[in-house]
């Protein structure tokens, strides 16, 4: 009788805890896996503007660069433009 118990009641309640634990681990894992990929992207995203406006700047520059070896501009206005370009 006690075995029969053991069987019916005991058994089948592991078996449930055991099924909680293994679903709250698989949760955890994936919610892992999401974060890491949230963040890889976060990551790319910050590259790509940072890659832009290099880009930008040495655009402007160079432009910059182009007038006063022309002669349109003078070295200090050069100057000028080349720091604010740089400090914005």
């Amino acid at each position: 009788m006690e075995k029969l118990i053991f069987f019916i009641l005991v058994i089948p309640i592991l078996a449930y805890v055991l099924y909680l634990g293994g679903t709250a681990i698989m949760s955890g894992f994936k919610s892992k896996e999401a974060n890491k990929v949230e963040k890889e992207e976060t990551k790319d995203e910050i590259n790509s503007s940072n890659s832009d406006q290099n880009v930008n700047l040495s655009d402007e520059l160079n432009k910059l660069n182009d007038l006063k070896q022309k002669g349109v501009i003078s070295e200090e206005e050069f100057e000028k433009a080349k720091k604010k370009i740089l400090n914005s």
